[in-house]
């Protein structure tokens, strides 16, 4: 899991960067390539050893998601973009939610290799898919001639970058505490029961789908920083109501998982919002900005829940594990505050 984390990190810096310099479809189509023969590759794996390099190597697959981001930010505007990415948005929840079952079920009929058989056939239909349907949006006159060096820079350089990133990694970081939080310290109270945590646990994709569903329906009505403070202020008032109900002593699993579900209302509505803001920042350099984004919200998330995790011990409390959550939500706030007034700032100056 780490090695694919990290592979997939790598990943999307560089390839965002590439669909700058070269284009989209070519960055899209050698992703897709690569996914098919590291798919293959897992499924004749002869031994651990290189079923865990292919399995590495199918991160490049991470490629196509900031190519899917640019490609409809290119073709629609700024809210209708985040409109877009919102419906976007519902088939990544539904997808992971799908994915285990179906694999459960190919392994158990066909056994493990199925799985990656699988993965290479639908790989090679969305590669046909793609050379039939992908048109490059970046003309060659937008293409930038600096140094990939340079255009990290300007990224970095920008206030608003920052504050659309930060904002996606602080909300990442509030889902990876609750998935690494939740079975060890509300688990106990199912019983042990497995099935009933999983049951509890899918609350949250559920309210990340309703989340989406509001942002591609309600997204291009109003300003993308009107919309992430929304989507944070969504979330840290489900995690409060939770707090003083645990501090209270009411230890219902739904006084747990109730609240909980915000977290997934408020990533589905507000990352469309920062998604669609953080590739307006610099237009001729989408692609290196959806690419660095996407590294650092992966890796920013995973070190807010490695420091909580040290933190809270394996004695923590639920108000403990509501208390850290919080802090990262409104954490993700007070960067979406930051967003909207230097959207606010940008809008007063004018072209």
């Amino acid at each position: 899991m780490a090695g694919y984390a990290i592979a997939t990190a790598l990943t999307e810096i560089v390839a965002g960067a590439l669909s700058d310099r070269y284009g989209r479809r070519p960055v899209a189509l050698g992703s897709l390539s690569l996914f098919i023969i590291a798919s293959i590759g897992c499924a004749l794996a002869p031994n651990i050893s290189l079923f865990l390099l292919f399995r590495a190597m199918q991160a490049s697959i991470a490629a196509c998601f900031s190519v899917a981001l640019v490609l409809i930010k290119e073709a629609s505007g700024e809210r209708k973009a985040a409109s877009s990415f919102g419906y976007l948005a519902m088939g990544w929840a539904i997808a992971p939610m799908l994915g285990p079952m179906a694999g459960g079920l190919l392994n158990e009929l066909f056994g493990w290799r199925a799985i990656f058989a699988v993965f290479a056939f639908l790989g090679a239909v969305m590669l046909a898919l793609c050379m039939r349907e992908i048109r490059e949006t970046a003309p060659r006159s937008r293409k930038p001639v600096g140094s990939y060096r340079a255009s990290y820079g300007q990224l970095l350089g920008s206030a608003r970058f920052w504050a659309y990133t930060l904002c996606m990694a602080f909300s990442m970081g509030t889902l990876y505490v609750f998935l690494g939080g939740a079975p060890l310290i509300a688990g106990s109270s199912l019983g042990g029961s497995t099935a009933r945590l999983g049951l509890y646990m899918g609350m949250v994709p559920a309210g990340f789908i309703l989340g989406s569903y509001l942002a591609g329906r309600y997204a291009s009505r109003y300003s993308l920083g009107t919309t992430l403070v929304m989507a944070r202020l969504a979330t840290c008032l489900g995690l409060s109501a939770g707090l003083a109900l645990s501090a209270a002593g009411v230890v219902h699993s739904f006084a747990f998982f109730g609240p909980c579900i915000f977290i997934g209302i408020g990533n589905g509505l507000g990352m469309p919002a920062a998604n669609a803001g953080m590739l307006s920042v610099r237009g001729d350099l989408a692609g290196t900005a959806a690419g660095l984004a996407a590294a650092m919200t992966i890796g920013g998330g995973a070190l807010v829940a490695s420091i909580v995790g040290l933190l809270l011990g394996e004695d923590g409390s639920v108000p403990a594990l509501f208390g850290v959550m919080l802090a990262s939500a409104s954490l993700a706030l007070l960067t979406a505050l930051s967003a909207a007034a230097l959207e606010w700032r940008m809008a007063r100056a004018g072209p």
